[in-house]
């Protein structure tokens, strides 16, 4: 495994997950699975969120679920496709919450490096899936290492903004000291969800901004 691309922050965390048995386990499992099959995020990309977010930088965490599992899109960032990609549903709704929010226009690109790069984690619960089979990875591990990364910031990080959208993120999120960091709770912005009223109005971004400045970090240029 090449973590050359690692920001020395996160040295120590994967260091401390490598050695444990699930991890080798995990690892031996997508080796096969890559080598065998057609998989999502390219290996190369699998911790593209935590390359393009260094830990001491981390000021808002998006929890997902697992990648996108059509040609081109995942790109190891939650929610987000590469450059020239057809926004899929979920995407399409956040950038219509954002717009509602914080009069932000929908972007040309749905590639969310953009927020990466100013301390937005974009971590999906697992980061991997095997082409047209959506929660194929589930259950090998994944879980372990993402349970890990939010109680590693939970602990080691302070008033970090966990946007928890949806069922499963909230039950992701479910150890996060509340009295230490900010935890905003949504419906999910698929469509399903959104479609019930359960995802637009919620505010999430200007409301994350709104307490970033309060205690005198940068606001996130949505």
């Amino acid at each position: 495994m090449d973590f050359s691309r690692l920001p020395t922050s996160w040295f120590n965390f994967f260091k401390m997950q490598m050695e444990k048995s699930y991890f080798a386990s995990l690892w031996s499992y997508l080796t096969d699975e890559y080598k065998q099959k057609t998989c999502y995020p390219p290996k190369d990309q699998l911790f593209a969120a935590f390359e393009k977010c260094p830990l001491d930088k981390v000021k808002v965490v998006i929890i997902g679920q697992d990648p996108y599992h059509g040609p081109g899109q995942a790109n190891g960032l939650s929610f987000s496709v590469n450059d020239g990609i057809k926004f899929p549903p979920s995407l399409i709704n956040i950038f219509k919450e954002l717009e509602t929010d914080l009069g932000v226009p929908i972007p040309i690109s749905g590639n969310l490096e953009r927020w990466a790069q100013q301390g937005v984690l974009l971590l999906n619960a697992v980061l991997s899936v095997e082409q047209g089979k959506a929660g194929s990875h589930a259950n090998k591990g994944w879980e372990i290492f993402t349970d890990a990364v939010i109680e590693h910031i939970n602990s080691e990080c302070k008033n970090v903004v966990f946007l928890l959208w949806g069922g499963y993120a909230q039950k992701k999120g479910r150890k996060i000291d509340e009295t230490k960091h900010l935890v905003l709770k949504s419906g999910h912005p698929s469509p399903l969800s959104a479609n019930r009223g359960y995802w637009f109005g919620n505010k999430c971004f200007s409301r994350t901004n709104i307490y970033l400045k309060s205690i005198g970090k940068t606001e996130i240029d949505w």
